[in-house]
């Protein structure tokens, strides 16, 4: 069997589909997450049109009320799992941690498809920058306020 091109690049991909669904989760969790399509530096570094743009910010636009949803139904499962966990039974207890699992995977998935489209309207050289940008500044320590 002869591996292709694309059999190579495969986990780069998927390791930089999930950074940047992890980043988006996290983001999410900010009431004003960082666009990086807006951002004068990724748009320098990635070569972004003012039409990639433009079509970036219509995705997100499309997926927000959808992520806040999601997002409110995941913190309001975590609210009563934790309210149960030391009082229930353990039934009960695996039926609220299915309850979690479900609305994180179902967040996740959202976040997902979100990128996947915002993947299209990016070049596979955009894309592929747009990885290394994103583990530079996941790589960078933390700044705390002083």
């Amino acid at each position: 069997m002869t591996p292709t091109v694309l059999a190579g690049r495969w986990p780069l991909l998927l390791v930089m589909l999930v950074a940047l669904a992890a980043a988006a989760i996290s983001a999410s969790q900010n009431t004003n997450p960082p666009k990086w399509w807006n951002s004068e530096q990724y748009r320098r570094d990635l070569g972004l049109t003012q039409e990639q743009s433009r079509k970036l910010e219509e995705i997100f636009q499309q997926a927000a009320p959808t992520q806040r949803s999601l997002k409110k139904a995941l913190d309001d499962a975590e609210a009563q799992f934790e309210k149960i966990v030391d009082q229930a039974d353990e039934k009960t207890v695996i039926e609220e941690i299915n309850r979690v699992v479900a609305a994180r995977a179902e967040l996740m998935r959202s976040h997902s498809l979100m990128l996947y489209r915002m993947r299209r309207v990016l070049t596979r050289d955009q894309w592929t920058r747009l990885g290394v940008l994103t583990q530079r500044e996941q790589q960078k320590p933390s700044e705390k306020p002083k």
